[in-house]
């Protein structure tokens, strides 16, 4: 079984830093981590190899420095990796990353599933895994709880509802996203740090994966991201005191002063 898990790497939350020409992340030189939905994706492969056998390739896009992130899955058991790094790519919206890894995803060759976090934490739109499987023409689950069977070209598993959940079966190969729920993610091991300290980190350009430049980066991106700014202040504020119904009424008072009730 050959299991594909999509990986990101993005910033540290804590030191998100703009480009105000661009308006786009500035990652170079920036500490990052790979994105948390993703550990548990990776965790989940490693687990069905554990079960089915086979192997696992992780693959992001990104500039050099995600190689890092690679070596990092390859520390968790990961077996192989793919970057896909070119200028060509860089800032790209959702689209024309779903674009570069569908184009990657088909040199790698044969699979039978693919897994992603449901969303990465710096742009938390959650629409390049649904992208990635329309681009590649195979279907599409999302918030995957737990995968209760894998057999005969199927997999059955539980789709993590506002109340409850679903249980849903798709054909194979499909694209899944993962939420925390389904795992705890593994501590990297010795044997593997080892392998990813030796690992060569296989980079692949936009030539290597037959791309259309139009189609990548900025030139393919359908949406732009316009202007970028701090909220606006929300003005006066003021602490009440006392009880609960004095400050009840306090805050009516002031209302209809504004004439809001």
């Amino acid at each position: 079984m050959h299991i594909i898990v999509l990986v990101k790497q993005v910033p540290d939350t804590s030191e998100v830093k703009i480009n105000r020409e661009t308006n786009t992340l500035i990652r170079d030189g920036v500490p990052s981590i790979i994105n948390p939905y993703d550990m548990y994706a990776i965790e989940e492969a490693l687990r069905l190899r554990e079960q089915h056998g086979g192997k696992v390739t992780a693959v992001t896009m990104g500039p050099p420095q995600a190689a890092d992130s690679l070596k990092e899955a390859v520390a968790l058991g990961v077996d192989d990796v793919v970057l896909l790094s070119d200028r060509a790519f860089a800032g790209a919206d959702t689209w024309a990353t779903s674009y570069a890894l569908s184009q990657g995803i088909k040199k790698i060759g044969a699979y039978d599933l693919i897994i992603a976090g449901k969303q990465a934490i710096d742009g938390d739109t959650a629409q390049v895994g649904p992208e990635t499987a329309d681009m590649l023409g195979i279907p599409f689950v999302a918030y995957i709880r737990n995968i209760e069977q894998i057999k005969n070209s199927r997999m059955v598993a539980e789709r993590m509802m506002d109340e409850g959940y679903d249980v849903v079966e798709t054909s194979l190969p499909a694209l899944i996203t993962v939420v925390k729920e389904i795992n705890q993610p593994r501590l990297p091991s010795l044997k593997g740090k080892m392998k990813a300290r030796g690992i060569k980190v296989a980079s692949w350009t936009a030539a290597d994966i037959n791309a259309d430049q139009n189609q990548c980066g900025l030139k393919g991106s359908p949406t732009k991201v316009v202007k970028i700014f701090p909220p606006a202040p929300r003005g006066q504020r003021e602490i009440l005191s006392g009880t609960l119904e004095e400050q009840a009424a306090t805050v009516v008072k002031k209302l209809k002063e504004q004439s809001l009730i």
